[in-house]
């Protein structure tokens, strides 16, 4: 069996390693956006560009304060 990487949204096989993308391509700038505002509340230097240089804790820091938020919000729309 060969070692390939299988997009399960069509399908289809891609030697393509990212599928983050978003649905809505409008919604880029306000996840970017939100995504600078969780780094900020958890004392993260997050830059625009580039951010390979971050440890994974940093990383998984805003993360996680991003679901945090998202959380709190909605338990707030209940």
């Amino acid at each position: 069996m060969s070692n390939q990487n299988f997009n399960t949204e069509n399908g289809s096989n891609s030697n393509s390693t990212s599928k983050n993308r978003l649905n809505i391509p409008e919604a880029r700038a306000a996840m970017d956006r939100f995504k600078m505002e969780a780094a900020a509340e958890v004392g993260v230097d997050l830059k625009d560009g580039y951010n390979g240089d971050l440890t994974s804790r940093e990383a998984g820091s805003v993360g996680g304060q991003m679901v945090k938020k998202m959380v709190e919000s909605y338990e707030k729309s209940l």
